[in-house]
């Protein structure tokens, strides 16, 4: 017995009062009712409809089954009613968990536009820099920068290339040297962000040649904003995203270095639990990321160093 058919027919029938009723109402031949309901009685080991040649009627229980089975089928309706208008157009909660500094540098002036647009939709937006658990901690999305996504059961959709630059503050330069070659990086003082997938070795190509140097320093930091803020005081190098340090760049507050060498790159992807059935709001949320994303540009700065 399909249960759900068997409780579609038994509320028809009783609504309606007549098997013929509702075996036209619902589609099917009038043996199909009657047997949908003969194993729903058998499957209780209830009665539930008084059937004469004449009329038919509804038990004590079937009156008391009925009164419940369409408050439970109702209330099912308006579930799927819901599911299915948010399918077509973004409302509830939408929980994402995203990088700070990437947030704050490419997003968050957007999100306000974004929400503008589904007055339906309410985001709640999780800054924070280490890899939450999306399914134990009831994110809809997470935003992550890996070099390398470790394969799981989450999906993937990359969103954007952030190109690296070597840089530091003119008063570096001038107080420690320009570096020519990327291992001369050995001798300089470093500022690592700790939360990289290359946070103690850096690897600069050039003519399809790889240097792979192991840097140190005095400062390690979870945060590239913090890296970002060491730079601008002089303390020393580092690679950080180009676009975290392009206004600082253009503007000579910091200076690219090893120009010619083309240094590591981070692949920034959003995450979510499932391909099938993804809702209105995490679709429309997707979207958003990679209109915005696209909008930011990674040109090089007009300022450098040798």
């Amino acid at each position: 017995m399909d249960r759900m058919t068997a409780l579609t027919v038994f509320r028809t029938v009783a609504d309606l009062g007549s098997f013929a009723a509702a075996a036209r109402q619902l589609g099917l031949s009038p043996a199909a009712v009657s047997k949908n309901i003969n194993e729903l009685e058998a499957h209780l080991s209830t009665r539930l409809i008084h059937r004469t040649t004449r009329r038919m009627s509804l038990t004590e229980a079937g009156t008391l089954y009925f009164e419940r089975v369409s408050r439970v089928l109702d209330d099912l309706e308006e579930a799927e009613g819901t599911l299915l208008a948010g399918q077509d157009y973004p409302n509830g909660t939408l929980r994402v968990s995203a990088p700070m500094t990437v947030t704050l540098v490419s997003l968050s002036n957007a999100i306000p536009r974004f929400l503008h647009c589904y007055p339906d939709l309410t985001l709640d937006l999780n800054l924070d820099d280490r890899r939450v658990n999306l399914i134990e901690e009831g994110f809809d999305v997470a935003l992550r920068g890996s070099d390398n996504l470790e394969d799981s059961s989450l999906i993937a959709r990359k969103l954007k290339t952030m190109d690296h630059v070597l840089c530091g503050a003119p008063s570096y330069f001038e107080k420690y040297g320009w570096p020519e070659h990327p291992q001369d990086l050995t001798r300089h003082n470093c500022i690592q962000f700790s939360l990289s997938g290359h946070a103690t070795k850096w690897s600069f190509r050039r003519d399809n040649k790889t240097e792979n140097v192991a840097i140190r320093g005095r400062y390690r930091v979870s945060s590239s904003i913090a890296v970002r803020d060491a730079l601008r005081a002089g303390f020393g190098l580092s690679l950080i995203p180009h676009m975290y340090v392009a206004d600082d760049l253009a503007k000579g507050r910091l200076c690219a270095a090893l120009e010619s060498w083309k240094p590591n790159e981070t692949a920034l992807y959003a995450v979510y639990p499932s391909r099938r059935y993804v809702d209105s709001k995490v679709r429309v949320f997707l979207d958003f990321l990679v209109e915005e994303l696209s909008r930011k540009s990674d040109a090089k700065p007009e300022v450098s160093g040798p």
